[in-house]
């Protein structure tokens, strides 16, 4: 629902904020006082298209801010995906920024596009203004609303059809991605054998080989020159006289002779012992690596002709040894998951057949109690139109086949409607009337209410052309809706505006300067004297007080009944 509105620099607006209750909000004023201004900017906010003729005049730009609080069931999600977070009051704020050269949109702050923003307008919003209605026009938000009138008749039959849809459609790909390759495997197992024959060729035991080899060649060409230093340092080690060792035995011996006179050299002993030791072992090691080395020419060719051919592998599949060897891996299962059978599509050709079948009963079986369903919401549907004084209007829930499965089966769900005797029966969209359709779409809005995810409804002029007894219909109508919707409603009848839960009063202020609006919420005495000017122009009138008070009186006894009527 929306909680509340901000507008500044927007028309005639110069700044200005509403309120709304979460019921029935009405909005009166004189005609051409900015009424439609104020819906004109929640259309504006939820990305309808803007222009830089809206900006008021001597200003650089527009704004425009909503605050909704979402339905327990709105998906998050969609929120989420886009780095947008609610409030800490739980809240979404949309923001919208209109200028001469661009226009910007915000939800938290976060920038979105005008495509992002209409694509949230079916979560919160239906608009039925003079020229547009919304939500009801829209062909897959008519099949939802029936499927969620039907969940209790038939949800059974949808979810085993959206699961056996679901499922033909994965396996018609799995066949269609057979065939395509069946068509091209030949040249593609060919090419997938010459890769997989050339990294295997190769064998490869270790990926670390080539890093090894290009050591070990470099051993092999420089092994007369490691054999002298490895000699050379074998003697300063231990070799000779007054070697590294004799210097270190030197040096413990008369630290040993210390720690009789002091015991704290008694560590620097052990750390010279120590060193000593490990020292013979590596003069040790010297010079067994020294006798051992010799240069091999033929093993120096076998290396580099090793280290050539690891090289073009690394260089076509690596850049690594692993990577060739991930890839070979890769080769090995794509290769056998192409190399099917005849057989196999053979099996999954008749699958398909059989879950085509399964698939098109559910969806008969479906579109069947979708139309026992559609029968009965047209009868409700008419009854209600009947009550709102339009008794020669037919309305129709057709739901007609098309024969090809889809996602929401074989349905296409219209909405009809014939205004007048004799004529036939055609689709909703085509009403010109704009009070005409409000009334229209109040009656369904009452009828679809407890399957209807969108809890905001706006109607602009929908008392246009309509009596007394109309009015009351339109009023008691709108009690009961606004037990389940937040409704915004322009009128210029006292009967309707006396049912408000929130009664919004629209003025227009001109001098010779310039031209501003402001929105007032009335309190119960400037409510009575509005629902008085709105009964007969006047204010003061004893017997028209009266009567205004007759009609809020009327008014609060509906809404009991209407309490007890949606129970």
């Amino acid at each position: 629902m929306i909680k509340t509105l901000f507008i500044k620099n927007f028309a005639l607006i110069d700044k200005l904020e509403i309120s709304f209750d979460k019921r029935l909000n009405i909005l009166t004023g004189e005609t051409g006082s900015g009424k439609s201004l104020i819906i004109g900017a929640i259309d504006l906010a939820f990305g309808a298209r803007a222009s830089k003729d809206q900006v008021k005049t001597g200003k650089n730009k527009a704004y425009i801010e909503l605050t909704l609080n979402p339905n327990n069931d709105f998906p998050l999600e969609i929120l989420e995906e886009n780095g947008i977070e609610l409030t800490e009051e739980n809240s979404i704020i949309i923001s919208r920024e209109i200028t001469s050269s661009s226009t910007k949109s915000r939800i938290n702050g976060v920038l979105v596009s005008q495509n992002y923003i209409q694509g949230l307008r079916k979560y919160f919003l239906d608009i039925h203004t003079q020229n547009e209605s919304y939500n009801y026009v829209n062909p897959t938000l008519r099949i939802e609303l029936l499927d969620n009138c039907g969940q209790e008749v038939y949800g059974r039959i949808l979810k085993d059809y959206r699961e056996s849809f679901n499922n033909l459609k994965k396996t018609q790909k799995e066949l269609e991605d057979l065939r395509t390759a069946a068509q091209e495997h030949s040249q593609k197992i060919d090419f997938l054998k010459f890769q997989i024959d050339e990294i295997k060729k190769t064998n490869i035991d270790d990926a670390s080989e080539y890093n090894e080899l290009i050591n070990e060649r470099s051993v092999l060409l420089n092994a007369e020159d490691l054999k002298n230093l490895a000699y050379s340092s074998y003697n300063l080690l231990y070799g000779e006289d007054e070697s590294i060792t004799d210097v270190l035995a030197n040096i413990e011996n008369k630290l040993i002779k210390a720690c009789e006179f002091d015991e704290k050299l008694l560590g620097f002993t052990e750390i010279i012992s120590s060193n000593a030791i490990n020292l013979k072992e590596v003069s040790s090691e010297l010079r067994n690596y020294s006798e051992n080395l010799e240069t091999n020419p033929q093993k120096l060719h076998e290396v580099e002709g090793r280290i050539e051919i690891l090289y073009g592998i690394k260089k076509k599949y690596g850049p690594e040894l692993s990577d060739a060897l991930e890839k070979l891996a890769g080769f090995e299962a794509e290769l056998e998951k192409i190399n099917f059978s005849d057989e196999k599509i053979i099996k999954l050709s008749v699958l398909v057949e059989d879950l085509e079948k399964n698939t098109r009963n559910l969806a008969e079986n479906l579109s069947e109690s979708r139309k026992k369903l559609a029968d009965k919401l047209s009868g409700m549907v008419q009854d209600e139109l009947r009550k709102l004084e339009m008794q020669k209007v037919r309305f129709c829930v057709f739901v007609e086949d098309l024969k090809e499965l889809t996602q929401k089966g074989i349905d296409s769900v219209e909405f009809l409607i014939s205004p007048n005797i004799g004529e036939p029966l055609k689709p909703l969209v085509k009403i010109a009337s704009g009070g005409e359709i409000s009334r229209v779409m109040l009656a369904i809005k009452s009828i679809f209410a407890r399957s209807d995810k969108v809890n905001t409804v706006i109607f602009d002029e929908i008392d246009s052309g309509i009596s007394g007894k109309a009015s009351q219909a339109v009023a008691e109508a709108f009690a009961r809706l606004a037990e389940s919707h937040q409704i915004l409603c322009i009128t210029h009848q006292s009967i309707i505006a006396a049912m408000a839960d929130r009664h919004i009063y629209i003025q227009k202020a001109q001098d010779n300067a310039a031209t501003s609006v402001s929105a007032e919420i009335l309190d119960k005495e400037a409510r009575l004297t509005a629902i008085s000017a709105l009964a007969s122009g006047l204010t003061k009138d004893e017997d028209v007080l009266n009567f205004a008070q007759k009609l809020l009186n009327q008014a609060e006894n509906c809404k009991k009944e209407a309490v007890y009527y949606n129970r």
